[in-house]
């Protein structure tokens, strides 16, 4: 896996977002959280297409926090099965990927 992720998943509110985007960043799970929307998700669900609008939660963080960052993101989503996906960051400038360590180490680590 690689050192540097980020971590994506969708809500159906602003509110939901920016609640979920504090408490990953406030538990030092994710360096940042990026909240945009709305955006349209069309989707597959119960054998029917569906359409909805959508906020998204773009989260930084580090492959020692990601299994954490997606547990406390399924806890906390008001989803039953929420979309909850990493993809890795193959490359950054050192002190951009440094300051992503350094806000996702646990307070007093």
């Amino acid at each position: 896996m690689a050192e540097f992720l980020i971590t994506i998943t969708t809500v159906s509110s602003e509110a939901a977002a920016a609640k979920l985007s504090r408490s990953a960043v406030g538990a030092g799970l994710a360096a940042s959280g990026q909240v945009t929307g709305p955006v349209t998700t069309t989707y597959r669900h119960l054998g029917e297409v569906c359409e909805g609008a959508e906020w998204q939660v773009v989260f930084r963080t580090t492959e020692d926090r990601v299994a954490e960052l997606e547990r406390h993101v399924v806890a906390e989503h008001p989803y039953d099965n929420p979309e909850v996906i990493s993809l890795p960051i193959l490359s950054g400038p050192q002190l951009y990927l440094d300051w992503i360590t350094r806000a996702t180490r646990p307070a007093g680590g």
